[in-house]
């Protein structure tokens, strides 16, 4: 890192390379994300020659066409269904507050979809702040626009860095960094407006930063502009002042000398040194400029990264697409083979054309339900003959079932617990299957319920400042 830049622009280049470092979870999330809604041909591979293509380029290169049986979809389906149809409306909050904005914000239709998330990407991230009007928001977070330095906790204790990337309108950029402040406002107008292609070209280029594989970080994807919020955990020395008149307690920064020397000649006083932590938030333009910085208790964003072993995140559909792909090739070997095999080809031997017929009468006449075509078998001994082969009864059947079978096992959601039934069971057998089949996902719902108390604990903690 270049020391020649100043510590709020040493922040900068920090949340950059926590982006870049969380480059194989946006990978892996983007594979996951493909098959789950229905792209699950486009992993690389190579041919019989080292060629590099996709499954589906090599798959029709060998004279077949790739079908999918997309399974995963379901799944996912089956899990959310349960948790709206259980989980929320066991849900009970403590807190009125709470409960209301519930309501009001559609947050369970937020959770709803953020689970769809975390069980893409293994990842849930939502922001809880209070607008201007003083009114609380909870949002989603993209996995792509969120960064945090390593996290081994996992309840994301051990953050000391997290931020995200933004895309604003000007009106919103302003009302972010510049509110009740028109002469800031139009600095911030002047910084995206006077050559800001120019000037982070020559930011990046400063830090050191490969722009190539990163240019999402500077660069908004839409004609918005963007902005980068970085939250990092920070300390400071205070003394910690005890009144003993008053029976008060205060905590001064160091740094107010004239302050802590008046508190200290009152004999009534007990000073101590200590540390104490707040997270400082600071606002950038990708052209590395400091647009706004302010100080918190906490930052705004509730996280859980699930599992999270040894920093690492494997969701629940990475776990699930071997299998998925196994059924998609046995259902296009199958689809293969029945193409290749000769149903119902008639053998028509030549010397028993009729006079007068061409070939293409003989097809027209065969291929109609109740056509007739004449032979003479004076003529030749041959006479037409139609060959009916059963060449698909290879196993193939009994593969896909097996891989249908074996994916219910990875993923935990069987049969029972997406309502399909073989045979006839009482009532209370088929219940006792549904909370059998539970139990796999119950770690699942768990932790996400619990990342949910945790951001409703952010809620109240904003209910109750409000002022």
């Amino acid at each position: 890192m270049n020391n020649t830049i100043n510590p709020d622009g040493q922040v900068l280049v920090k949340a950059f390379h926590a982006w870049s470092a969380a480059g194989t979870l946006r990978s892996a999330r983007a594979r996951c994300k493909r098959f789950v809604y229905g792209d699950q041909w486009a992993d690389p591979c190579a041919d019989r020659d080292g060629r590099r293509m996709t499954e589906a380029e090599r798959v029709i290169q060998n004279g077949a066409t790739p079908l999918t049986n997309n399974l995963l979809r379901q799944l996912l389906r089956t899990v959310v269904g349960r948790f709206r149809g259980e989980v929320i409306d066991k849900t009970e909050h403590s807190n009125r507050a709470v409960a209301e904005l519930h309501r009001a914000a559609s947050i369970d239709e937020l959770d709803s979809r953020l689970l769809e998330e975390f069980l893409i990407s293994g990842c849930a991230i939502q922001r809880v702040e209070r607008r201007v009007d003083g009114s609380i928001e909870v949002a989603n977070v993209n996995v792509n626009h969120w960064m945090a330095d390593r996290l081994t906790d996992p309840r994301a204790s051990d953050c000391t860095l997290v931020g995200q990337l933004h895309e604003l309108t000007m009106a919103d950029l302003l009302r972010r960094v510049a509110a009740g402040r028109r002469g800031k406002a139009q600095w911030v107008r002047r910084l995206y407006t006077s050559r800001p292609d120019e000037r982070t070209s020559a930011w990046t280029t400063a830090i050191g930063a490969d722009t190539a594989r990163c240019t999402d970080f500077w660069h908004s994807a839409s004609e918005r502009l963007r902005a980068i919020e970085v939250w990092t955990r920070e300390s400071e020395e205070v003394a910690v002042c005890h009144n003993r008149r008053t029976a008060t307690l205060s905590v001064i920064p160091l740094t107010e000398a004239d302050r802590l020397r008046r508190l200290r000649q009152d004999p009534d006083v007990q000073t101590r040194w200590d540390i104490v932590g707040h997270w400082q938030c600071r606002w950038f333009s990708p052209m590395g400029d400091l647009l706004t910085s302010y100080r918190a208790d906490h930052h705004p964003f509730a996280m859980k990264l699930y599992p999270l072993v040894d920093g690492e995140v494997h969701s629940f559909v990475e776990g699930a697409i071997d299998q998925q792909k196994h059924v998609n090739r046995m259902i296009t070997l199958l689809d293969q083979v029945m193409a290749a095999n000769a149903k119902g080809v008639l053998l028509f031997p030549e010397t028993a054309l009729p006079d007068g017929f061409t070939w293409a009468d003989i097809r027209r006449a065969w291929s109609n339900p109740g056509g007739i075509i004449p032979y003479d078998p004076r003529q030749s001994d041959a006479r037409p003959e139609q060959i009916v082969s059963n060449g698909t009864d290879i196993g193939a059947y009994e593969m896909v079932k097996l891989q249908m079978q074996l994916l219910e096992q990875v993923s935990g959601v069987s049969g029972a617990l997406q309502g399909r039934t073989t045979g006839e069971h009482s009532v209370s057998l088929y219940q006792m299957q549904t909370r059998n089949a539970e139990v796999a996902l119950t770690d699942l719902y768990d932790s996400f319920q619990n990342f949910r108390n945790n951001r409703d604990k952010l809620i109240e903690q904003l209910t109750r400042h409000t002022p």
